[in-house]
């Protein structure tokens, strides 16, 4: 049940970098339930998921629909001549990132190393938000300790991009991949708060 209400995420309510109406709803759904213990609880994997258990997931769901609404997607929307700020869903998930930072920033200190470069990964599009770019030098260090030095590349170049961006010193970082790596990988290194929810809620959460 869980990895079926993980598909619905990725695949009906967020796909393909798409913003719903729905994904704003959703994710302050998944970010008022991500310390919940069912979402320690570990989900079925394909060969190119992340590893980690349900919490980890709902993370990297909650990167994508974060990216999805950054900087660069905003950029590259008005390049093609599409005004973000005509795009209900878009606008939306922009306002909702401060509650999303909040929730990911819980998991930071997670007891589970996937969880917590995953929290990592999906505060950094977060961040683009000018109420929390003051958080960038804060985070700079975990970013250095943790993602720079993940086993998995993808994190790697997510640590030494945002850290470029932010202007921070990347000296003696290299990502280091096989060219077709994101094609052939195999599971062993595979890729990809809000309001409280009432105790009534809770209790029917799909985790």
């Amino acid at each position: 049940m869980r990895s079926r209400a993980l598909d619905h995420l990725h695949h009906v309510v967020h796909h393909q970098n798409t913003l719903y109406v729905a994904t704003a709803p959703a994710a302050l759904y998944v970010a008022a339930v991500l310390l919940d213990p069912r979402t320690a609880l570990p989900v079925e994997k394909g060969p190119r998921d992340f590893p980690g258990p349900m919490r980890a997931e709902l993370l990297g769901w909650l990167d994508s629909v974060a990216n999805a609404a950054d900087d660069q997607a905003e950029a590259t929307m008005r390049r093609f001549g599409f005004p973000p700020e005509d795009y209900p869903p878009f606008v939306r998930t922009r306002e909702i990132r401060p509650l999303l930072f909040s929730a990911a920033s819980a998991c930071f200190d997670d007891h589970d190393l996937h969880v917590r470069e995953a929290a990592l990964a999906a505060s950094i599009p977060l961040l683009d938000d000018p109420q929390l770019r003051h958080h960038r030098k804060a985070m700079a260090p975990a970013l250095l300790e943790t993602l720079a030095v993940s086993a998995l590349w993808q994190y790697r170049e997510r640590a030494t991009e945002a850290l470029t961006a932010w202007g921070e010193n990347t000296a003696g970082l290299e990502v280091r991949r096989e060219a077709f790596e994101v094609c052939d990988a195999t599971s062993d290194t595979s890729s990809s708060a809000a309001s409280n929810l009432a105790t009534g809620d809770a209790v029917d959460l799909p985790f």
